[in-house]
């Protein structure tokens, strides 16, 4: 509320770090992060979740499970002027509407049942029978272009890498007045021993995975198991932990020789102890950085500027 979201960025209480910019390609991961992310809410104080602009389709079914599993105690429901494609989410709706992981109550049969083999059906079936309990507070707009679709994708995009720059900021001295590049400052070297990799978003050969981490962000984790490296060579996992994210930070690069990651990162000594684990999503470091780095003379590196459009 009192500004851009990149001007007072806090550190979160719990965090996950999902690694993509929409959860089109893995719900069910989506779902047990939010799961995993909510169940450290201790009730003391109200919590107000904001939910996805994806409400089209499989969006809608999604946002279905999260008001199913979270139970609110009130729906806030903004309408688009002149936009009939959302239904009002009444707790009605809800209650009989399946969702994308989730069944919705399921309407009587013709054929009736006796109570006793009704009741065993809902035993069965594992689903819970009460309707959900929370107040709809339904805003329709009526001033046009409320809400048009379209811009949404680009200004996301922008406050994103404007969110990433303000994180990178806390690198800088706060004595100095001059706003120092990344290749300047001393990077913290990790052993390749000490955290496991994965990529997020995509399956990476282990012969590549070096040149997928290196000049990448990534989000600093912590998994319960211990690390245990069976080569000298880097630890992979083989599948995406659901963990505690303590921050982020850049590879600035990958030392072969000597085994190690060298990472930029504001996060504090004391946070990064508990790191043992890096994931790599499908964020990217924001243009700006990589194109405007001073003291760099001719080409860039993992910056391509001559390239054919027609490939």
């Amino acid at each position: 509320l009192p500004g851009p979201p990149f001007t007072h960025q806090q550190t979160p209480r719990k965090m996950v770090y999902y690694g993509q910019t929409s959860c089109e390609q893995d719900t069910e991961r989506y779902l047990d992060v939010v799961k995993y992310v909510f169940s450290c809410y201790k009730k003391e104080v109200p919590l107000v979740i904001n939910t996805m602009g994806w409400v089209k389709g499989e969006g809608l079914l999604l946002l279905i499970d999260i008001i199913r599993l979270l139970s609110p105690s009130h729906v806030v429901q903004m309408d688009m002027c002149d936009w009939k494609a959302m239904p009002p989410l009444t707790p009605e709706h809800v209650h009989l509407s399946a969702g994308l992981h989730t069944k919705g109550k399921q309407q009587p049969k013709c054929k009736q049942l006796d109570v006793s083999a009704a009741e065993s059906w809902k035993c069965s079936e594992g689903e819970d029978v009460s309707a959900p309990q929370y107040k709809l507070l339904y805003v329709h707009p009526e001033f046009p272009r409320a809400g048009v679709a379209g811009e949404a994708r680009v200004h996301s995009g922008i406050l994103r890498d404007m969110s990433i720059l303000g994180y990178l900021g806390h690198l800088q001295y706060p004595d100095i007045g001059a706003v120092l590049p990344l290749h300047s400052l001393v990077p913290y070297q990790v052993p390749f021993s000490a955290v496991a990799l994965r990529v997020i978003h995509t399956d990476v050969a282990p012969t590549n995975i070096m040149y997928a981490v290196n000049a990448s962000w990534v989000g600093l984790c912590c998994i319960p198991d211990e690390i245990r490296s069976q080569t000298d060579g880097p630890v992979l996992l083989t599948q995406t932990p659901i963990c505690d994210c303590l921050g982020f930070g850049i590879v600035r690069g990958v030392d072969m020789e000597k085994k190690l990651y060298h990472i930029l990162t504001p996060v504090p000594p004391e946070n990064l102890r508990l790191v043992n684990c890096l994931l790599l999503g499908n964020i990217a470091i924001p243009n700006c950085v990589l194109v405007g780095q001073q003291g760099i003379e001719g080409e860039i590196p993992y910056v391509t500027s001559d390239y054919n459009y027609s490939i």
